[in-house]
């Protein structure tokens, strides 16, 4: 949150336009995408906390070069190190949690994302009145990058469920039977649609409500946020009551109506208020899918969590940058608008995961 809450900022000290954060957005979701994927795929070789520890490493250290950098260049490419780790982190947690929780998968994934969404809502506000204490957005980015080192020191040390696939088992043919299958092929369709539309409001909140105040611009962001965190807050307490699939359908649906509302609402108020609205909506959407997932693949949640975390990332490598280029040349607006397309064809795809059989026994991994 901290870059698309500091776009004026940003563009400015660099002399960048929409477009060229819009290669920012691009080429750091292509590192995140790498580093879901890729961190999945070796924690079945060599563990979590080993993947963990690292990927901490590379996200602090990259928060912390964002602040450093001394020139355009060099701020995309902190960006990449920053995006790999946390790609890693993310696929990484989601694996944890499925392998950790047999029953009530539900619940946990959506707790987990609770922390997630809160850290989201502060750091709008926070940036929001930043100014008031005389602190520079580079120094926002070095603070944010030290505090994450007792984050590394913690994954370092305690024990977590390996992740590891047993070494008598051929992990190439069994992801050919079962992690290319109908299903999650399907849902990663549909993770990436919603990731694609989340993380291009994300982006571009504070730029679209522009003509607002400074300060209204950026808290709408953190409201945005603060109802995600109220939405997942709900499903952690009623996802395990209901079909994982319906409510994901329904919590995408929603989003697609209130985007459109929030757009050609007549004042920046009421923008503001229902963009609060549509992130309570995605609030359960992330961890859903998620859940689903686990429900299909429970003994392959390394890789499954990895696989789901990058293709989500292809979303927000795909539109978010896009956004830009739309926001140049016909508006920003028209950008928004399609975010609504993109939730109508994730409630599309996981009605078309309800509707496939499960088939298949799951392969057993190390905890």
């Amino acid at each position: 949150m901290l870059v698309p809450g500091l776009t004026p900022q940003v563009e400015a000290a660099f002399g960048q336009r929409d477009d060229g954060l819009g290669l920012f957005y691009f080429v750091t979701a292509a590192a995140y995408a790498v580093g879901s994927f890729g961190g999945g795929m070796l924690t079945e070789r060599v563990g979590r906390r080993a993947v963990l520890f690292l990927a901490a490493v590379l996200h602090g250290a990259g928060i912390a070069g964002l602040g450093l950098a001394p020139g355009w260049l060099a701020f995309i490419a902190w960006g990449v190190v920053r995006s790999a780790g946390a790609g890693a982190i993310d696929g990484g947690m989601n694996g944890l949690i499925v392998d950790m929780f047999q029953e009530g998968r539900g619940r946990a994934l959506s707790f987990a994302h609770i922390f997630y969404a809160s850290g989201a809502v502060g750091a709008p506000f926070l940036l929001a009145f930043r100014s008031s204490v005389g602190l520079s957005w580079e120094g926002v980015m070095i603070a944010t990058g030290i505090a994450t080192i007792p984050l590394a020191v913690l994954l370092a040390v305690t024990g977590l469920a390996s992740g590891r696939r047993p070494a008598g088992r051929s992990a190439v043919s069994d992801r050919g039977a079962s992690m290319l299958s109908a299903p999650l092929v399907v849902l990663a369709l549909a993770i990436g649609c919603y990731v694609a539309g989340s993380s291009g409001i994300s982006n571009w909140l504070v730029r679209f409500l522009s003509s607002a105040a400074s300060s209204t611009a950026t808290s709408s962001l953190g409201f945005f946020w603060a109802g995600l965190l109220l939405g997942r807050v709900l499903n952690a307490a009623i996802a395990d009551r209901f079909d994982h699939v319906k409510l994901a359908i329904v919590a995408a649906g929603s989003v697609a109506v209130l985007i459109v509302a929030a757009v050609l609402a007549p004042s920046v108020e009421l923008q503001v208020a229902l963009f609060a609205l549509v992130g309570f909506a995605c609030g359960p959407v992330y961890p859903l899918i998620m859940t689903i997932g686990g429900d299909r693949f429970p003994g392959r949640a390394a890789a499954m969590s990895g696989i789901l975390s990058a293709a989500g990332v292809v979303g927000s490598l795909a539109y978010p940058p896009l956004m830009g280029v739309i926001s140049v040349n016909a508006g920003l607006g028209l950008a928004m608008l399609g975010i609504a397309v993109l939730n109508v064809c994730a409630a599309i795809a996981l009605f078309a995961i309800g509707r496939i059989p499960r088939v298949g026994t799951p392969t057993a991994v190390e905890g």
